[in-house]
């Protein structure tokens, strides 16, 4: 056991009686004992392997097998021993960029997460849920706040547009808060049940301590927060006889509102991996919960394999204790999504069906038969793909 070894650009955060070791370059994180934290700081100053497994004794006040740990090492390619070879970077989506993005200097972006902007952010949610209170007639009625002119079609061709750019402004809030801590992220395309939505992959904030991973988790919230209440500000402007603009710009704030508390709301869902979810993972200590909870209901129901049990006895402590109360938190958010679904979603979807089916009836030769067909097919569009990535994990599974 001699010379030095050539590792990634891995990062060591210790975590109590764990070490959380990855490299960000391609997203990879595991979790070990902390004295293989110890072995790759050495490793990563410049240590040989003997050097380090003399630290490492010291550290566990016994001999530490270093050289099967090199290998293990190698198998998770830590060890940089083909530096001509193409990185292969960890998907956590199925569609997603394959460079990570920087771009804004940590300078600039720091000062919009740090206290003052959080107690600003913490605010503007709570004068929300005031005007909400005092002002009920604001809240949002799909059936009507979703369309902006009396044409069904346009409007339901308009409501994309919104969609994309009020979750545009919310990943780019996941972004900007990674760069306020200084780590990189990437966008996605995935989906949560039969929803497809667009995600940040924010891997890289398993790079810092656990407390600092909370402003990136949550910058998407606060962007939505900033927004709804501007657009809550300004419709109750409307509302007092303060301002008095034309009546489209009015439906389009209703409009505006209603995609971004919609969108807020399913944040908020816990038992779906949401911002909410990433963020109870963290306060929890959790490695990888969603699987954990997975293998507990299957062996509620009496579904757990010989090989599945084996993995759920390795699982982490953190991930078990959360998970035997998390299962039944997951169970019950399937009438949550339901009832999500009902109030936002369904009311829009039997609108524009029930007017493109008028068109419909018109035949091909019609040019509206071929207008109701491209706007219930873009409305219907996301659904359809959210479940052809359904079926392409299953395959692939």
């Amino acid at each position: 056991m001699t010379g030095r070894v050539r590792l990634r650009p891995l990062t060591v955060v210790e975590e109590g009686d764990e070490a959380l070791v990855g490299d960000p370059a391609t997203g990879a994180f595991v979790a070990m004992p902390a004295v293989g934290g110890v072995v790759i700081s050495a490793l990563l100053r410049g240590a040989t392997e003997e050097e380090a497994a003399a630290e490492a004794e010291a550290f566990a006040g016994e001999p530490v097998d270093v050289p099967s740990f090199m290998e293990t090492l190698a198998e998770l390619g830590f060890v940089d021993d083909r530096p001509d070879v193409e990185l292969r970077v960890v998907r956590t989506a199925p569609i997603q960029m394959r460079r990570w993005m920087g771009g804004v200097s940590r300078r600039v972006a720091r000062p919009f997460f740090g206290r003052v902007a959080w107690a600003c952010y913490t605010a503007l949610a709570l004068f929300c849920l005031a005007v909400f209170a005092a002002s009920p007639s604001l809240f949002p009625s799909p059936a009507q706040d979703a369309f902006l002119l009396d044409d069904v079609g346009l409007s339901a061709l308009l409501l994309m547009p919104f969609v994309l750019a009020s979750t545009a402004l919310h990943e780019c809030g996941h972004w900007l808060a990674a760069r306020a801590i200084g780590i990189e992220s990437r966008f996605g395309v995935d989906r949560r049940m039969m929803l497809l939505v667009l995600e940040t992959d924010l891997s890289q904030v398993w790079t810092v301590p656990r407390r600092r991973r909370y402003g990136p988790l949550l910058g998407g919230m606060a962007v939505d927060v900033v927004v709804l209440s501007l657009l809550l500000g300004a419709r109750l402007l409307i509302r007092q006889g303060v301002w008095s603009p034309a009546p489209v710009v009015d439906a389009t704030l209703a409009v505006w509102v209603f995609v971004k508390l919609a969108g807020l709301l399913w944040q908020c869902m816990v038992f779906l991996r949401t911002d909410l979810y990433a963020v109870l993972v963290n306060a929890l200590g959790c490695r990888d919960l969603w699987r954990v909870k997975s293998l507990l209901l299957r062996r509620a129901f009496g579904r757990l394999t010989p090989a599945q049990a084996a993995e759920l006895l390795a699982a982490s402590p953190a991930d078990v204790r959360a998970g035997r109360w998390f299962r039944w938190v997951w169970l019950a958010g399937f009438a949550g999504v339901l009832a999500w679904f009902v109030f936002f979603v369904l009311p829009v979807v039997v609108a524009v069906l029930a007017w493109a089916a008028d068109r419909l009836l018109l035949g091909p030769f019609s040019s509206q038969f071929w207008y109701a067909l491209l706007c219930a097919a873009l409305l219907l569009g996301p659904y359809i793909l959210a479940l052809s990535l359904a079926v392409r994990e299953h395959v692939r599974r």
